[in-house]
């Protein structure tokens, strides 16, 4: 069963993070929704946060966990938001499962299929060698020597966390990300449909939502409407909380 933090009450919303996140990153907005008539499920998907890890890795067997996590908690007609991998998961269980969602909010990722890009990535954390029991600060140092982006570090170092007393290691299941690292990228089945309300959000600085993107878009999801927040990267909704907060909260009220 996938861990999830719940707050609120209300109509469910299910909010699913992106690659090597975890449900934290969503606590801030996490909470607004609840304030305004949700109960909001803040879920680790399979090798992130605090869920179980597992040498499987892809996006059926990521929208089964949350089916059965659904079916665990007796949620019906629930809302969801997905953001990057997770809003992959998120346009696949909508897909799959349509009775189960009724309104679908997807952060920064379409439908396509995306080249792997996350290589620099995965080379600094390879580089942390955890068996030498480094501090926070020499974590972060070893990351920045192959990850200039002081956002994205930030956002990965979020995942580390104290095993015991001076031992660290990152919360995400890195030895299956290596190997699996293609899963990320693939794309929707070519069949997949879903006719509910749906709202794309894109980052006016991203490149992850082309406008050469949006007819595929609508191919796979008819009522979609695409919004863009400006002067905003990938991380949209941690960069433009409040606007991205007003969109999503809008769209889920009408």
């Amino acid at each position: 069963m996938l861990y999830s933090k719940i707050e609120g009450q209300g109509k469910p919303l299910l909010i699913l993070h992106g690659f090597m996140g975890m449900s934290d990153n969503w606590k801030t907005l996490g909470s607004q929704y609840a304030q305004v008539g949700f109960q909001v499920h803040l879920l680790d998907l399979r090798n992130h946060g605090r869920s179980f890890h597992s040498d499987i890795f892809n996006y059926e067997v990521m929208v089964q966990d949350v089916v059965e996590y659904c079916y665990e908690n007796n949620l019906i007609n629930i809302d969801c938001i997905g953001h990057s991998m997770g809003g992959k998961v998120a346009m696949l269980l909508a897909t799959k499962f349509p009775n189960l969602v009724d309104k679908l909010i997807i952060a920064d990722i379409g439908p396509k299929f995306y080249p792997q890009h996350h290589q620099t990535i995965l080379e600094g954390l390879n580089a942390v060698d955890f068996t030498l029991k480094p501090s926070r600060s020499e974590v972060e140092e070893i990351l920045s020597q192959h990850i200039p982006d002081f956002g994205t570090r930030q956002f990965l170092l979020k995942s580390l966390y104290w095993v015991e007393p001076g031992q660290l290691a990152f919360r995400f299941n890195l030895a299956v990300f290596n190997i699996q690292i293609e899963q990320i990228g693939k794309a929707l089945p070519n069949n997949a449909l879903f006719e509910n309300p749906t709202l794309f959000i894109r980052g006016g600085n991203s490149n992850y939502i082309l406008d050469s993107d949006i007819e595929g878009i609508h191919f796979h999801f008819p009522k979609a409407v695409v919004n863009t927040i400006s002067n905003v990267g990938h991380w949209l909704h941690a960069e433009k909380p409040e606007v991205f907060f007003d969109f999503t909260k809008n769209f889920l009220k009408m």
